[in-house]
């Protein structure tokens, strides 16, 4: 049986778009002989469409779609994802839905099973679960249909690892359930988000249950980025034994054919942490830029490693022609720094504008300069500086159409080091989830055959230059550490105890825990950012800002 696996970029909410994309999907595997073309989950209206659903037409219209898509489909058997309605008295309204369709019809609908409710996932708001599950007769084979979540509950695989600590999330498990109803291939179709080494991860976990149950498995991903949400692809077949017999490319869009019972071995491929980071990054910002209508971006450019990385990733995502770098020196910027910026903007090919804005700080510190009397200068008139900025960049954004991309990584945005209403103004925070130490890696990997980002830009201690002599050492500990804290007391929800018995210093874990606290208001008005690690700030991390559990006081 000749199976394709049809993994493509969907648009939430795109109805006529998407179905285009699948029928011309659909017509390609055909032609190149597939016996059976499998789409993603909810590949009608693009995942996730959140409260969308919610919306009185919106489902009725995705089940319209799936009509029209079912008569496009004569030639050979397809399934696809699409939101179902619930037709209980009882229960959520909707279903997470797999339509088998054959003959230009939907002969079989598939409702999801397993409905996760952690982290970005918040299916049991709107989903009604399956009670039951019984596979689909392709001629004479019986194929197990499930969706993403469904074939994540290997007890066996997940017992002592980290995620999930060895427990169940379910009391079910629809793998099980189909192939003691006599599933022969299991069907996997998924809206699997991307973070920092799930290729490996997601490829154990289906080796793993193929040699479980001894069924050949066939896993469809949806590719691209959906608001934060990036999604890599990577999808894949394996035989009875767990060896892999076909892989999607990463990152893009892709028709794979596998003769799932004579395919022959092929090797796994994951790239480095560098490479899949890159991608990853360029893909969520394309796709976020061109799905809400931008062309064109404008960035700041301080001649510092994290614009410098940023910029790099603008000029891929969209090309260099619509990148506008500016740079806005004030008197604290050094000759360096400026050069750097100007030298970038060169190797990238990108437009370069210098827009001084010390003619701007100052007319500000004359304005305020009666209030202000008989105080100490402070971050109050530093962050002026940042906040002008901002008002020159959304100037541009707002006069040329073009969208402002932030440039703050995550140790800055975990402790509050950056400035609300001035460099967290923009429509994307394209590395907020990326801690320093690694937006210096991915600055080594993006020079890997030629110098882009000058060796200044990663060489010369951080500094935000909002005053003589400054460094963001004079603030915060030295960035190995904070990021090394920071991805326990974030991404692991360890206790500051614990990171103390781990051997970091107490003063200096309860001082960057409390930083991470108190900073939370100022991540709640910072603009979307692209998750790539297992806790990002926004997006599946819901941390209450007026409270007073504070685990880092001394008591």
């Amino acid at each position: 049986m000749k199976i394709a696996l049809a993994q493509l970029d969907y648009t939430v909410g795109d109805l006529d778009g998407n179905a285009v994309k699948i029928l011309d999907a659909y017509r390609h595997a055909c032609a190149r002989g597939a016996d059976l073309v499998v789409f993603s989950e909810l590949a009608v209206c693009g995942y996730p469409p959140r409260d969308l659903l919610l919306k009185r037409s919106f489902v009725s219209d995705t089940k319209a779609a799936l009509e029209n898509i079912a008569r496009g489909m004569t030639a050979a058997p397809a399934i696809v994802g699409y939101v179902d309605s619930c037709e209980e008295k009882v229960g959520r309204p909707f279903r997470n839905a797999a339509a088998f369709i054959e003959g230009g019809t939907v002969r079989q609908r598939i409702w999801k099973s397993l409905l996760p409710t952690y982290d970005v996932f918040d299916e049991d708001r709107y989903f009604e679960p399956a009670a039951a599950v019984e596979p689909v007769q392709l001629g004479e084979t019986r194929l197990g249909v499930t969706i993403c979540e469904d074939i994540w509950n290997q007890q066996a695989f997940w017992r002592g690892k980290q995620d999930r600590s060895g427990q169940p999330l379910y009391q079910r498990d629809p793998v099980g359930e189909l192939c003691a109803a006599g599933a022969e291939i299991i069907i996997n179709i998924s809206a699997s988000p991307y973070v920092l080494g799930k290729e490996r991860l997601r490829h154990d976990l289906l080796t793993a249950v193929t040699q479980h149950y001894q069924r050949p498995l066939v896993y469809v991903n949806q590719v691209g980025g959906n608001d934060e949400l990036i999604f890599d692809g990577n999808s894949m077949a394996l035989d009875a034994r767990g060896q892999l017999l076909a892989q999607s490319r990463a990152f893009e869009e892709d028709i794979v054919i596998v003769d799932i019972h004579a395919g022959q071995p092929v090797r796994f491929h994951a790239p480095c942490e560098e490479e899949s980071l890159y991608h990853a990054l360029v893909l969520g910002l394309r796709d976020y830029a061109g799905k809400c209508g931008f062309k064109s971006l404008v960035l700041g450019l301080s001649g510092g490693i994290d614009s410098a990385v940023v910029g790099a990733l603008a000029a891929a995502a969209v090309g260099p022609r619509n990148v506008i770098g500016v740079s806005m020196p004030s008197r604290f910027s050094s000759d360096h720094s400026k050069n750097d910026a100007e030298v970038l903007a060169h190797n990238l090919g990108i437009r370069y504008l210098t827009i001084p804005i010390e003619p701007a700080h100052k007319a500000f510190l004359e304005m305020l300069g009666h209030a202000f009397a008989g105080t100490e200068p402070g971050a109050a008139e530093e962050n002026i500086q940042a906040r002008v900025r901002g008002v020159v960049l959304m100037a541009l954004s707002n006069k040329f159409g073009n969208m402002l991309v932030t440039t703050g990584n995550k140790s800055e945005m975990a402790t509050g080091y950056c400035t609300l209403y001035g460099d967290m103004c923009g429509g994307l925070a394209v590395i907020s989830d990326v801690p320093k130490m690694m937006v210096y890696r991915l600055a080594k990997w993006i020079n890997r055959e030629r110098e882009i980002i000058p060796a200044g830009s990663i060489t010369k201690p951080p500094s935000a230059e909002l005053r003589p002599n400054q460094t963001d050492q004079d603030s915060l500990p030295p960035y190995d550490q904070l990021d090394r804290i920071l991805k326990a007391y974030v991404e692991e929800h360890s206790s500051v105890a614990e990171i103390v018995a781990s051997g970091e210093p107490e003063p200096v874990v309860r001082d960057v825990a409390r930083r991470i606290d108190v900073n939370e208001y100022k991540r709640k008005q910072a603009p979307p950012g692209l998750k790539v690690s297992g806790k990002a700030f926004g997006i599946g991390r819901r941390m209450p800002i007026a409270q007073r559990y504070a685990e880092w006081q001394t008591k």
